[in-house]
């Protein structure tokens, strides 16, 4: 019989229920291994032990891409028109704003091409088999199911395994579960066939590390076929979505780019009706429409989104994509990994349970010295050369404990000499080292599982002496203990007068006194719940999830402030498994903790969210949060602990792995988009001062205020210089009191788009007023007075907008240095035009007198007055329109 690989179903159901006997049977191999010609034709059939990656994007593919966004091609066909009338110096800025922006987009796509080829790399290169009942080592990537594979302390699983044999076996599983201890593996079946892959004791998985002990498998997967296999697949089919920014910028310029040709077509018309001549009457509307296109405004999104990304890095978050610098301002739910970013990735004691009470802290004296020395004798950890602590995570949790109680185990181990010990394993659930005692005879530790040390329990010592063992009651505080999230460790001793003649579990760990429990736990971060309840101010919500047991991730979520008591918001990877699509989309709104996740659920709780209209930011390290680092609005990777694959789905890294590094990026991602609007509110409103001082012209019986070389000297340099500074606007005092921005929110909203209007209309109306007073009283100046009101009210509005709601004088001209430089520069360079007599003839423009100067620039300061009075009005009014 021709043997068949099982499906992606039966890997999940099948493997770990059944025996190990059954398994080697099914695989069609033996107990000493395959033969190599059996071996060589499962390789043929199967293909090698590799993940595959799919079809790759080329670089010249990815290059092309870049210029397929709608904005970049209305500014293409802008730089067009502005060559065939003779604009070069225009034609030259918008084709190099566009470029620096597809060179930008080039290398942050390619670099996110690199995720697979970061995942190939955590596979193990070779490994030791069992081929005809000798052992060789063999590469990797020539591992076939139905090999049997020897494991010991650090070498990597080739391949996913049934576990045959497990000698104190254990497996750093964090890397695909996010389990932060590694695992105890057994050999039992297990018969739930809805099994977690961190609950499947008895199997070892593709890529995760032997940190103790030593084991045999039979390979039942390779290849993709494993579980980094099926993360591998999921990594390839998640797709990127487009950035809030993206998306609203894609509609602002489809929106803007119509609105022009319309009003530019009604300009040429009404000059043609009107009689002025074809060509001039074209030129202007042509002249227009390149002016009304803020050609600046990819400058100025690149400029501030790099701006962004260089604080951030003073602040710990390196980023990968520049758009992610703005998403983090959107976000309104945080999904983030619990162990090491919003935990202190280390285990430490929290709580005691001694002397028949519960402490956070030990006492002195009594039973409490007795626990204490037995914390630090009967432990394996101890200082490495630099004097950190190594050792399992459990055991240098209680190691530290005691030594911070002032009992040292250097110190009291040459008093307390070891002379025999017997190791922990999963079916006693408990390890016991004997000592040499200094008073004379020996005594014995035993630490394990409560339930385990209390029955080998024959007395409780108490400072008033031995009592007996109250089982129910000692279990109802175990209990209490588990409940807020603790792995609870009981701890009992035993005198010797001399050692049994045999030293083995039955005849040592028998008689115990109890001493009391110790509850431990990798605690929450100080700064993490802060970071937490900034979060909820600012209207977003965090989300755990993790691979670690729901109980745990219920105690930290509450002492972090993430979860309340509602018992429904916590939910676990087999009932959200169990839960139809439809169903889960009515909960992901409620679910604040998810438990026991696999990889995929991951990718569908951020996908729901999404679904849901949601601007999702997902944190993670792991192998397992790569496709929903890849598929969330923004994928945060640790950079300390995190994974080069996570790092390399990601749009983000915390240099720091600290959840309260997230909130000061989204603080700076709301101001960033706070000044993109600002600039869009400054562009859009000069435009559109632009465009109604022409359009409204001929129907109030004046000729053409500007010709095209003004139009498009205006353009260039009142537009640019000014509206780049305001990039480096500093953030609104209540920037993280304001709730996110809806994620359907346009770029017009909070009254943008009216205020562009209205102070558009006041400019053209200041512009066209001072062109008709001059024009009606025979001054040869008129069209330097129009010229220079419209570009001087424009410096004003700048300077009027720089806050929604605060005025200029509050804010003080000095706390935006470039700005103040840019206003000075661009009207230094408006008088040239006015007063050098070569760029008379080029701008047809005439020196003004002093007085016709004062009275433009008192007529342009009018805008300034009536901007500054709508902000006064608001602030009377306490209304919150969008950044403050």
């Amino acid at each position: 019989m021709t043997w068949r690989p099982l499906t992606v179903r039966d890997r999940m159901t099948r493997w770990h229920r059944m025996s190990g006997e059954d398994v080697v049977s099914a695989m069609r191999t033996f107990a000493h291994g395959l033969t190599r010609e059996e071996a060589t034709r499962r390789l043929a059939e199967h293909g090698p032990n590799v993940l595959r990656e799919g079809r790759r994007r080329t670089a010249l593919g990815m290059l092309a891409g870049q210029f397929t966004d709608f904005m970049i091609l209305v500014l293409l066909g802008a730089a067009v028109i502005s060559g065939l009338i003779g604009d070069v110096v225009d034609t030259i800025a918008i084709v190099a704003i566009v470029v620096l922006n597809a060179v930008i987009g080039f290398v942050q796509e390619y670099r996110a091409e690199r995720a697979m080829a970061a995942l190939k790399a955590m596979a193990a290169p070779t490994a030791t088999v069992l081929r005809e009942g000798t052992t060789s080592v063999v590469p990797a990537g020539e591992i076939v199911p139905g090999d049997i594979v020897l494991l010991e302390a650090g070498r990597i699983a080739p391949a996913d395994l049934r576990l045959l044999e497990a000698a104190l076996l254990r497996l750093d599983e964090a890397p695909l579960t996010g389990e932060s201890v590694p695992v105890e593996k057994t050999i039992a079946p297990l018969p739930d066939a809805a099994l977690a892959v961190g609950d499947r004791k008895n199997m070892a998985f593709k890529g995760t590390t032997v940190t103790y002990g030593r084991g045999r498998g039979v390979v039942v997967a390779t290849g993709m076929d494993t579980e980094f296999g099926r993360i591998a697949t999921l990594l390839q089919e998640a797709e990127e979505v487009k950035t809030p920014l993206q998306r609203r910028l894609a509609r602002f310029g489809q929106r803007l780019s119509f609105a022009v040709l319309a009003i530019c077509a009604v300009v040429f018309a009404a000059g043609l009706a009107r009689g002025e001549p074809p060509l001039l009457i074209f030129l202007t509307a042509v002249s227009l429409a390149v002016a009304a296109i803020p050609e600046a405004l990819p400058a100025v999104v690149t400029i501030s989104l790099a701006l962004g990304a260089r604080k951030m890095v003073a602040k710990k978050a390196l980023v990968r994509r520049l758009p992610a610098v703005e998403t983090l301002g959107s976000v309104t739910y945080i999904c983030s990994d619990k162990t090491g970013t919003l935990t202190m990735n280390r285990m430490r004691v929290e709580e005691w349970y001694c002397d028949g009470v519960v402490e956070r802290a030990p006492t002195s004296g009594g039973p409490w010295a007795e626990l204490l020395l037995a914390m630090a004798l009967s432990n394996d950890a101890g200082p490495d050369a630099a004097g950190t602590i190594v050792g399992d995570p459990t055991e240098v949790a209680l190691y530290a404990a005691a030594r911070d109680a002032g009992v040292e185990k250097p110190k009291e181990e040459p008093r307390f000499a070891r002379v025999a010990e017997l190791p922990f394993d999963s079916e006693r659930k408990c390890m016991t080292t004997l000592h040499r005692h200094p008073a004379g005879g020996f005594i014995s530790f035993t630490k394990g599982a409560v339930e385990a040390v209390l029955e080998r329990s024959t007395e409780v010592l108490t400072s008033a002496g031995l009592s007996e063992v109250r089982h129910q009651e000692l279990l109802e505080v175990s209990e209490r203990m588990a409940a807020d999230g603790l792995r609870v460790l009981a701890v009992g001793l035993r005198r010797w007068a001399v050692l049994p003649a045999s030293v083995s579990p039955e005849s040592v760990e028998c008689g115990l006194t109890l001493l009391g429990f110790v509850g431990i736990m990798d605690p929450p971060r100080e700064e993490a719940r802060e970071a937490v309840a900034t979060c909820r101010a600012a209207g977003i919500i965090p989300v755990m999830i993790t691979g670690d047991h729901a109980l745990t991730g219920r105690a930290i979520a509450r002492r972090l402030g993430i979860l309340d008591d509602d018992g429904a918001a916590v939910m676990t990877g087999p009932e959200l498994a169990a839960l139809p699509l439809e169903a889960f989309e009515e909960r992901v709104r409620q679910v604040r903790v998810y438990a026991r996740v696999a990889p995929e659920q991951k990718l569908k709780i951020v996908t729901a969210l999404q679904d849901q209209g949601q601007f999702v930011a997902m944190t993670g390290d792991g192998v397992n949060d790569a496709p929903a680092l890849k598929r969330a609005d923004i994928g945060v990777a640790m950079g300390v602990t995190g994974t080069d694959v996570a790092k390399e789905a990601s749009a983000m890294i915390l240099l720091d792995d600290n959840f309260a590094t997230i909130v000061r990026a989204v603080r700076e991602g709301r101001k960033i988009y706070d000044n993109l609007r600002r600039f869009i509110k400054y562009a859009v409103t000069t435009n559109s001062g632009e465009i109604w001082t022409i359009f409204l012209a001929p129907f109030l019986g004046l000729p053409i205020p500007l010709l095209p070389i003004q139009i498009l000297w205006i353009n260039l340099v009142t537009d640019g210089l000014p509206g780049l500074a305001l990039a480096g606007e500093p953030e609104e005092p209540d920037v993280m009191r304001r709730p996110p921005r809806p994620p359907t929110e346009g770029g017009f909203a909070h009254g943008l788009g009216v205020h562009a209007v209205w102070v558009g209309l006041l400019m053209a109306a200041l512009a066209l007023g001072t062109q008709a007073w001059f024009f009606y009283a025979g001054s040869s100046h008129w069209q330097t007075m129009a010229f220079t009101v419209l570009c001087l009210a424009q410096l004003a509005h700048v300077l009027a907008i720089r806050s929604e709601r605060q005025s200029l004088f509050t804010q003080g001209l000095l706390s935006n240095k470039p700005l103040l430089g840019a206003v000075g520069l661009t009207l230094a360079l408006q008088l040239s035009t006015i007063y050098v007599p070569a760029l008379n003839g080029v701008f047809k423009t005439e020196p003004l007198s002093a007085v016709e100067l004062a009275l433009a620039a008192a007529v342009a300061g009018l805008v300034f007055v009536a901007v500054e009075t709508e902000k006064w009005a608001k602030r009377r009014r306490g209304r919150s329109e969008g950044p403050r």
